[in-house]
């Protein structure tokens, strides 16, 4: 697993996506990092999947690639797992990503960024969000409405609701600036390409993949794994 995760990280280079490539996916607010985090300091993503704004396949997943990397660009040095708080409000099945985009990214969470979800928040979700999920990912997911004053009280268990944002039933004002976030990915894209810098011996990672001999992933592949994970 880790050969074909650096495999399709030298192929796939999700570390050089920079945010003009991949802003325009992100002008709604679909998907972006959180101004706040958890009660545990970990980083926290929103994503409304009811506020779709483009049909390009590559772009949807580049984003969602750019967007994880970021993130966990942003986690405290004690934390390696980020928390997803996912905004089903407004939701169909209309709007829903397309089954081959819908299988990319969950090819790619799975084979290339495992184990880095914390817990899921589920807000307002349709019964049947529950039919895509795999066992193992219900384990990690809960379900909030926020009519429901029991459930509510799961998702303050995680996030103060202080620094919660009102529409998700906390106190806090906050609202998705696309410019104002813009600004920030692109300072974020600075610090990206200062953490990598030190990647200098790519031609060596390249040359022990094609020739598929793990006992030869030595010191800077496994600096390149560091850096995924």
């Amino acid at each position: 697993m880790l050969e074909e995760s650096l495999k399709w990280r030298t192929a796939y280079r999700p570390e050089d996506i920079r945010w003009p490539e991949i802003s325009v996916e992100s002008e709604t607010g679909k998907m972006y990092r959180a101004s706040f985090v958890d009660r545990e300091g970990r980083t926290v993503v929103i994503m409304r999947p009811a506020k779709q704004n483009t049909s390009s396949h590559e772009g949807q997943v580049r984003f969602l690639v750019y967007t994880l990397e970021n993130a966990i660009l942003s986690l405290p040095e004690d934390q390696e797992k980020m928390v997803w708080l996912i905004d089903f409000t407004g939701w169909t099945l209309a709007n829903a990503t397309p089954i081959k985009t819908a299988r990319e990214c969950a090819n790619i969470l799975q084979n290339h960024y495992p184990e880095r979800l914390a817990i899921g928040i589920l807000f307002n979700p349709p019964k049947v969000v529950k039919h895509f999920l795999d066992p193992k990912s219900i384990q990690k997911v809960n379900f909030v409405y926020l009519k429901n004053e029991e459930s509510m009280k799961i998702l303050h268990k995680y996030i103060d609701p202080e620094v919660l944002p009102v529409e998700f039933g906390g106190k806090n004002n906050v609202v998705y600036s696309h410019e104002e976030y813009s600004k920030l990915m692109v300072k974020d894209d600075i610090k990206m390409a200062s953490f990598w810098a030190s990647d200098t011996k790519t031609d060596h990672v390249n040359k022990v993949i094609n020739e598929h001999s793990v006992p030869e992933v030595t010191q800077q592949s496994s600096l390149v794994a560091a850096k995924a994970s």
